[in-house]
């Protein structure tokens, strides 16, 4: 088996190391290079194909949310998986992130598993996404910026929808709320197989890179609507 090729940008010299320490010590991962700032992170991910980037949002000069932007930018990179990592899970950088092509996000602060596991569920293909970032902090901050659907864009987002078949819909609001493929099979009575083909067409049919874009166009297009506890 090919390991997961891990690509670490932070600009703290001593979490690199524990974190290199930590992937390492995986059989089915490997770390192949360390960024100490955005810039940085973008070269090396283009010359180690890496397949996981673990980008610290705050990092001097370029930026963890300019890098990744560059990163989905390059159709060269189209397979490189960026997980963001935050102090906070409630980041307000953290929307923007997913936005620019982020899988998802975790706190500095979680344990060695969990580092692990997100390695693993982005290199996937999936989304690393909390339910606290998905039933909270997404559905704040888009409240408070409003939705793609009442700007200049939401003809393209009411085009792109409409192209979806209504089971396909449905799987798209469940998504948004967070539930895995198992979850929503259970819900909707189907297998997660079946799931899985109709998150694979929206993503296909609204341009996302992965089930992390698709909750965010989701809360964008209006197809979900934010709810603020």
């Amino acid at each position: 088996m090919t390991p997961i090729r891990v690509l670490l940008a932070d600009d703290q010299a001593l979490l690199r190391s524990a974190f290199r320490v930590l992937v390492d010590s995986e059989p089915d991962m490997q770390v192949v290079g360390e960024a100490a700032d955005g810039a940085q992170a973008v070269a090396l991910a283009r010359s180690t194909r890496a397949d996981v980037v673990l980008m610290d949002i705050r990092m001097p000069g370029t930026d963890g949310l300019t890098a990744t932007r560059m990163i989905s930018a390059d159709p060269d990179l189209a397979g490189v998986r960026i997980v963001m990592l935050t102090t906070f899970e409630v980041d307000e950088y953290v929307v923007q992130s997913l936005r620019a092509g982020a899988s998802g996000f975790l706190g500095k602060g979680a344990e060695p598993d969990e580092l692990l596991n997100a390695i693993r569920v982005a290199a996937a293909g999936e989304a690393l996404l909390s339910p606290v970032a998905t039933k909270g902090l997404i559905a704040s901050f888009l409240a408070q910026g409003g939705s793609a659907a009442d700007g200049p864009d939401g003809s393209a987002y009411a085009e792109r929808l409409a192209a979806l078949t209504g089971r396909e819909r449905e799987v798209l609001v469940h998504v948004a709320g967070g539930l895995s493929n198992d979850q929503i099979a259970d819900r909707l009575v189907v297998s997660p197989l079946t799931v899985k083909t109709h998150v694979n067409r929206a993503m296909a049919k609204l341009g996302a890179r992965d089930r992390a874009q698709l909750v965010v166009i989701a809360y964008e297009s209006g197809l979900v609507r934010p709810r603020v506890e």
